[in-house]
């Protein structure tokens, strides 16, 4: 297939993947270069709405950078957003990505360079990578896009709690003008984590980087993909250096 130059350098391999989770099979995606050889792995965690276009799209373009990404349905798409999310408490969500992590490092797949991931997490879905990623040493590193940081209290966890001792390098995207997360919230976030990166996009709102939101905004969205990319390949250590091809 053919790759534009902005989108990366690789051909790639997508499409949607069961994914043994517990005694059954759920709903995933897979999106990986179509070469030989091995690569590093970044889990992507959906917003509210499920898995769709957005967080596919995701996936192959991280795949085009050289990185297999995998999502989950953590939600089950079909069912209603906001019920589908409470239902899911953050101990069966860590669950999930433990099996998730299982999967990837189990004899059935030859494409992972290490039992290291990265892992991508919009709005709510950013919580639960805040939650692996201070609790689960196969953790690399951690890029979260307009995740709220207050209001879970009513939650098992509140992600807050861990900006203090994050053991992972992160990177935080939010626009300035959302109208769901308060800016002074990132800004405590980037003193609380002190040896993260969090950003605010001038211009921009909630959901962002999702090209089938109202609120997606072009300059923000590209600028901020560039920095996942970027992110990933500094903090995913083995990168590319046991492909094949």
């Amino acid at each position: 297939m053919a790759v534009l130059a902005h989108e990366g350098t690789y051909p790639i391999l997508y499409g949607s993947w069961p994914i043994p989770v517990g005694a059954q099979h759920r709903l995933g995606y897979i999106a990986r270069p179509d070469e030989a050889g091995r690569f590093p792995v970044v889990f992507v965690i959906q917003d509210i709405n499920g898995l769709n276009s957005f967080e596919k799209d995701l996936c192959r373009r991280l795949a085009r950078r050289g990185f297999a990404a995998v999502a989950l349905d953590l939600y089950r798409s079909g069912d209603d957003p906001i019920e589908s999310y409470s239902r899911l408490t953050d101990a069966r969500a860590l669950a999930d990505l433990d099996e998730l992590h299982e999967f990837v490092v189990s004899d059935d797949v030859d494409w992972n360079v290490s039992g290291d991931v990265g892992i991508l997490g919009t709005d709510v879905g950013g919580r639960f990578g805040l939650i692996a990623a201070a609790n689960r040493d196969w953790v690399k590193s951690l890029v979260v896009a307009y995740t709220p940081l207050t209001g879970d209290e009513d939650r098992d966890e509140q992600v807050a709690s861990y900006l203090d001792h994050l053991p992972v390098p992160v990177l935080g995207l939010y626009g300035a003008d959302d109208e769901l997360i308060a800016a002074e919230t990132v800004d405590e976030a980037q003193r609380r984590n002190e040896h993260g990166q969090w950003l605010l996009y001038a211009e921009a709102g909630h959901a962002f980087l999702d090209i089938d939101h109202a609120g997606f905004v072009q300059a923000a969205a590209d600028d901020a993909f560039a920095r996942i990319a970027a992110f990933f390949e500094a903090t995913l250590d083995e990168r590319l250096v046991e492909n094949l091809g």
